[in-house]
């Protein structure tokens, strides 16, 4: 019972450290709207976080402050420099409000993608101090390709050594958007070719360019269409963790921080097809001492006794597996190197969305409760308040270029309007921008719906594995 009451509140914790972070983003962005408004003499009604009638208001020295009761995003109502009633609420307008000089608009309009520039920048100075876990995996070696996969059927083996993917060097399996699985889910061609090194018996290496092709994993109506797989794994040590005591693995003579090189005879690149064979019988291992020396077992996986009888059932050795390092890497990323990356990267998926050939749509896009539950499992992970600071940078760097893009509503937009009309010498206006901005009003409220539909059904839409539910195992002695 306390137990249940404790991760209850840990989860509700969390959940409000989610919220408080998106609140941050928004009221900076907001409050340079603010100051800029400030300084330019405009006439600033209300300062609100979120949309809707506010659950809370106060004013001070004029401006009303409040939240409000949609938690998405925020505003600074400024009539001045444009008619936003649609979206913000009535304002309170003086009857004597002078316009804006068009400057001050496109300085205003601007401010808010600016603070949030110089908020990823500030993020980005944290995690140079402090660092970010290394969430990469530095190896581009092949551990297992299942049969009948586009992989197997194309030729690729496990320890190929992947040295590029449509032409694209590599040097890790998944980071930075350059890893294999990232090239392979985002590739625009019918065919994704890989160049490759092949070990021979000999100890030379073998290089080829093979043309495989991709599957996507049918998924419910609900979620989103997945990314582009060819069946392959990364390589990985084959370790053995802790032995279950009146496991077959004890019984064998299994011991703890060895290393499984040969399954029946054939080199071993990850602990994934020895799993799998035990769930069909007998195997022989060939493990590798800490000392370097040799040793060959047979097991024969059981059921755990307290395993009979339940779903998802099935005969295991009875050892967990164990780890080359327990501790992730801790890297500390230069400021203008994380921002730079942060812009390269927002660039690089807006022209695979655009791209014809590509699997990438606006589907896989997502919104706040995407981005939340990806930053709630941060928080869970090892030293995620450090992994928060870094996706702050990439968050604002995206908050900033998206507000800055010449579409009506957002900041661009009004930095567009402010342009032209010192170009032109008047407002902008009329019924034709009014539909216009009406129009990309109602899109913008489809797409956040659209991509909130998709979050959610991604969120509660899997189908469960009744092996993970399985109580921890239990042998007979």
């Amino acid at each position: 019972m306390i137990d249940s009451i404790l991760s209850t509140l840990e989860t509700a914790w969390l959940i409000f450290l989610v919220v408080m972070f998106f609140n941050v983003m928004i009221f900076v962005h907001e409050l340079g709207h603010f100051l800029a408004g400030k300084w330019r003499g405009a006439y600033i009604d209300r300062f609100q976080i979120w949309f809707g009638k506010p659950i809370w208001q106060k004013e001070i020295k004029g401006v009303k402050w409040g939240i409000g009761w949609i938690p998405a995003g925020g505003f600074v109502s400024l009539p001045q420099l444009a008619d936003m009633q649609g979206i913000e609420g009535e304002a309170d307008i003086p009857k004597d409000l002078k316009p804006l000089k068009p400057i001050d608009k496109v300085i205003i309009a601007a401010a808010g993608p600016l603070a949030s520039l110089l908020l990823a920048y500030f993020f980005a100075v944290l995690v140079w101090i402090v660092g970010k876990p290394v969430g990469e995996m530095p190896t581009t070696t092949i551990g297992h390709v299942p049969a009948d996969t586009p992989a197997a059927q194309a030729g690729l083996q496990p320890g190929d050594c992947i040295r590029a993917v449509d032409g694209q060097p590599v040097s890790k399996w998944m980071g930075n958007m350059e890893g294999v699985r990232e090239l392979v889910a985002m590739s625009e061609h019918e065919k994704i070719t890989f160049t490759i090194d092949r070990p021979q018996a000999d100890g030379s290496v073998q290089q080829l360019t093979i043309a495989c092709g991709y599957r996507q994993p049918e998924t419910k109506w609900w979620q989103r269409t997945a990314m582009r797989q060819v069946g392959i794994m990364p390589a990985s040590p084959a370790l053995v963790g802790d032995i279950i005591p009146g496991s077959p693995a004890e019984q064998a003579g299994l011991v703890k921080g060895q290393r499984i090189v040969k399954l029946n005879g054939a080199p071993v690149h990850s602990p994934v097809p020895v799993l799998e064979a035990a769930e069909k019988g007998a195997v022989e291992l060939t493990l590798q001492n800490p000392d370097g020396s040799e040793t060959t077992t047979t097991i024969s996986p059981v059921i755990p006794e307290n395993w009979n009888g339940l779903a998802g059932a099935r005969p295991i050795m009875g050892f967990t597996w164990g780890s080359m390092d327990n501790h992730r890497q801790i890297e500390h990323p230069g400021v203008q190197q994380q921002i730079n990356q942060s812009f390269r990267w927002m660039g690089e998926t807006l022209s695979k969305v655009a791209a014809p050939g590509s699997s990438v749509g606006m589907e896989h896009l997502s919104g706040p409760v995407g981005i939340g539950n990806y930053l709630y499992q941060m928080l869970e992970s090892e030293d995620g308040w450090k992994l928060i600071f870094w996706f702050a940078v990439v968050l604002n760097v995206n908050l900033a270029v998206l507000n800055i893009l010449p579409l009506p509503i957002v900041d661009g937009g009004h930095v567009v309007l402010g342009t032209l009309e010192i170009i032109f010498r008047r407002p902008v206006g009329g019924k034709i921008l009014e539909w216009i901005q009406s129009g990309f009003i109602f899109l913008l409220l489809f797409f956040f719906v659209f991509v909130t539909f998709k979050d959610v059904g991604d969120m509660v839409g899997g189908e469960a594995d009744a092996a993970a539910n399985l109580p921890a195992p239990v042998f007979s002695k």
